[in-house]
């Protein structure tokens, strides 16, 4: 080499080193592995296979469902524009497939068997194209039996084609697991079998004798009695619970400690998302501030907080800037049974202390859809805004304690925060092929023979529209709009806390037509039975599917029945959550229905196809949460828009 070759291999690899200086991490390295640890695939072929491979987790050895023999599957890095080709072959002895979530994409290629296409068959390839037509984070996982739970997910980051609105020197994705070693059908069939099999924190006498100091004896023994009859726990928050689960990040339990490196005064990217199957995780990082920049792949207006809860198939992007000491992520389960947890550090071997896991969480008269302003005000006096008690001329309610909606009344939507277009159209049940009864007389559930009793501990029959069947086994006596309200367990935390209706689009939405119509849809259960359904109907072939027209605004408005928060996914479109803004709602494709929560989401129905609507706890998916959404040919109305 003479000495001009010399200089100018210097001056290149001295000008690749300063221009890699620029580049997020994932991209300053040429070897496979990001610096997260996770193996990334970028480019516009892909050639995926799905088998079994050994993991160890927290010291412990198991076999898991994996992508190219990782846990979780490599991080896919694609950009926006592109088009893309992925093979995708099955190597195990079972149909599998997989489910790009959140992608705007032809039906055909949304991977959910029986659905959308049959599946891969073992030893089978099959080929995804499509073409990427939105950026930011996402995820894949298989639609097939319960593979999800056994660890086929992994992350998608897809680059904007312009420039990204969101500045950074460095990320990480950090993808929040849960993990069995008794099996997924195991602990589905003894779901079946016991409900409660998992909640091992249940309340006990001395909680009792505590409450009956606090509250009096005679409003202790009501509740319990209350609680008794509905045959339900205040501490049933979770099906699965740690006493199953060891909870993951990046495929690493919290002894493992996943550790992320960073450069003190740097901007971290934090790209979160929640791949487990059954568990909601409540995220902080103590002593450091997140701001909130992205939700479900879609930029948000920037917004400071201390935690978040996070629903399954949700995912954030966070900025975080941390300063020369090390950071403990801390994710806990809903219930508080477990935790994990990972490491932002300065430095590799830095790590910070671990918070004890915080007092379990409760569930509330408001959870069962009960009005505590007619019951001395005690949510008043915490600040939550309740509905004024109705005067139902038929009930004696105020023996009762509580009110209930009037019967036969039309639905006063904007006395609940949900205002609808002038003039209301009815809700189309005909459309959805729901066969709903006409609302006329109270139901009779004696005669129904599955003995469905409102949440609240009232005898009487509900005498407003509902669904009903063997499915059906409780409902709410009021419904309450709970998006300005923090998650489950998170009310009397003294930091911030991210609520729904702190997030706001950061650009206009692209469709801004009022909604032309109103469906309305019940999340129903028979948790005594592990039933879980829609309007009542579990999924099955023979159950009609919801019809959408082509290019219709329409309003999907989610009824919470249950006693569980559900994150409920419509596949192929996203949701406009109805949270007040006209031109700014945030647009999510996963949204977390809370207990007696109504909330409504407004739809542009741009992509004609069958697609999956479903609650995203995989065991309640399975068990029947799940429907068909069939966007037909019809007189929407224009919209060129995604």
């Amino acid at each position: 080499m003479d000495r001009r070759d010399f200089l100018t291999s210097t001056i290149a690899a001295g000008g690749f080193a300063a221009a890699s200086s620029l580049l997020p991490a994932w991209a300053q390295s040429a070897a496979p592995l990001t610096s997260a640890g996770l193996p990334a695939l970028s480019g516009t072929r892909f050639d995926l296979n799905i088998g079994r491979t050994p993991v160890t987790i927290d010291g412990r050895g198991s076999r898991a469902v994996t992508v190219n023999g990782h846990m979780p599957a490599p991080v896919l890095r694609w950009r926006e524009g592109d088009e893309l080709t992925l093979n995708v072959t099955n190597g195990l002895d079972e149909d599998s497939s997989i489910h790009w979530h959140g992608l705007l994409l032809p039906f055909q290629m949304d991977g959910v068997p029986g659905v959308t296409f049959p599946g891969i068959a073992p030893g089978e390839t099959f080929q995804y194209r499509f073409p990427v037509r939105q950026s930011g984070t996402y995820w894949y996982h298989s639609h097939s039996g319960l593979q999800e739970q056994m660890g086929h997910y992994g992350p998608i980051i897809i680059d904007p084609a312009g420039e990204d609105p969101i500045s950074y020197d460095r990320e990480y994705v950090l993808m929040l697991g849960d993990w069995t070693f008794d099996g997924a059908h195991t602990v589905f069939n003894r779901l079946k079998q016991v409900p409660d099999v998992y909640n091992a924190q249940r309340r006990t006498l001395v909680d009792f004798f505590r409450d009956a100091r606090r509250e009096g004896l005679d409003q202790a023994v009501a509740e319990r009695a209350m609680w008794a009859r509905m045959r339900m726990s205040m501490t049933d928050i979770s099906d699965v619970t740690a006493a199953a689960y060891t909870y993951l990040i990046n495929g690493h339990g919290p002894q493992d400690n996943w550790t992320g490196l960073f450069h003190p005064g740097e901007r971290v990217r934090l790209r979160i998302i929640n791949a487990s199957a059954m568990t909601i995780f409540n995220l902080r990082i103590p002593g450091l501030p997140m701001t909130v920049v992205q939700a479900d792949g879609l930029p948000v207006q920037p917004v400071e907080t201390d935690e978040f809860q996070i629903g399954v198939a949700e995912t954030y992007d966070v900025i975080v800037e941390p300063r020369d000491e090390a950071y403990t992520v801390m994710a806990e389960s809903i219930d508080r049974s477990g935790y994990v947890r990972a490491t932002l550090a300065p430095r590799a071997g830095m790590q910070a202390d671990v918070p004890p896991l915080r007092e379990r969480p409760l569930l509330s008269m408001r959870d069962m859809g009960m009005d505590h302003s007619a019951m001395g005000g005690e949510h008043a006096a915490m600040g939550h805004d309740m509905p004024a008690p109705v005067d139902h001329s038929t009930m004696d309610h105020a023996a009762m304690g509580h009110a209930m909606p009037e019967a036969a009344a039309p639905m006063d939507h904007a006395a609940m925060g949900h205002a609808m277009p002038a003039p209301a159209a009815p809700m189309d049940h005909a459309a959805m092929g729901h066969g709903t009864p006409a609302p006329a007389p109270a139901m009779d559930h004696a005669a129904m023979g599955h003995g469905a009793v409102p949440m609240a501990g009232m005898e009487a029959p509900l005498t407003h529209d509902h669904p009903a069947g063997p499915g059906v086994a409780m409902m709410p006596a009021m419904v309450f709009d709970r998006l300005g309200e923090r998650g489950i367990g998170l009310a009397d935390e003294p930091h911030r806390v991210l609520v729904y209706t702190q997030l706001k689009s950061l650009e206009p939405n692209p469709d801004r037509r009022p909604p032309g119509r109103e469906v309305e849809v019940h999340l129903t259960s028979n948790m005594e039975r592990y039933m879980w359904s829609f309007d009542g109907a579990a999924f099955s072939p023979v159950v009609e599917p919801i019809v959408f027209r082509h290019n219709e605004r329409l309003r999907l408005t989610l009824v919470n029945d249950t006693m569980m928060p559900h994150p409920i996914h419509l596949h192929g479109m996203f949701f406009d959550v109805v949270t007040g803004e006209d031109a700014y709602k945030p647009r999510k494709h996963t949204i977390i229905v809370k207990p007696a929560e109504r909330l409504s989401v407004d739809v542009t129905a741009d992509a004609l196809g069958e697609w999956a609507f479903h609650c995203h706890l995989l065991f309640h998916m399975h068990a029947g949460m799940m429907q068909v959404v069939s966007v037909r040919p019809g007189h929407g109305g224009h919209h060129d828009h995604i």
